[in-house]
């Protein structure tokens, strides 16, 4: 699994959250939501610290992780972050 992070989609979140360079986004697994691979989850952010990673990407002096607990969600498939401009937010493709 790897994680895929459009440059505006990191700034995006980095401002969302309020991430300072040293910090970590967190990609968890949340029940409820929708989703193309697991019915009755989806994905949530978090700023925290990394612990446990399954697949990161540094990006901007911040880790945008998965943790191991997390990590069968995907199925062993990896995660695309995508800026969407209209929208001015975030898209996660997961492929």
């Amino acid at each position: 699994m790897k994680i895929v992070i459009d440059p505006q989609a990191a700034k995006w979140m980095e401002s969302a959250l309020k991430v300072r360079e040293g910090d970590g986004v967190r990609f968890k697994v949340r029940y409820g939501g929708q989703s193309t691979i697991q019915p009755g989850f989806s994905l949530g952010l978090s700023a925290e610290r990394p612990a446990n990673v399954a697949a990161s990407e540094l990006r901007n002096g911040r880790l945008y992780f998965v943790r191991d607990e997390d990590a069968w969600y995907f199925d062993g498939r990896d995660l695309y972050i995508d800026y969407l401009n209209d929208e001015d937010g975030v898209d996660y493709r997961i492929e």
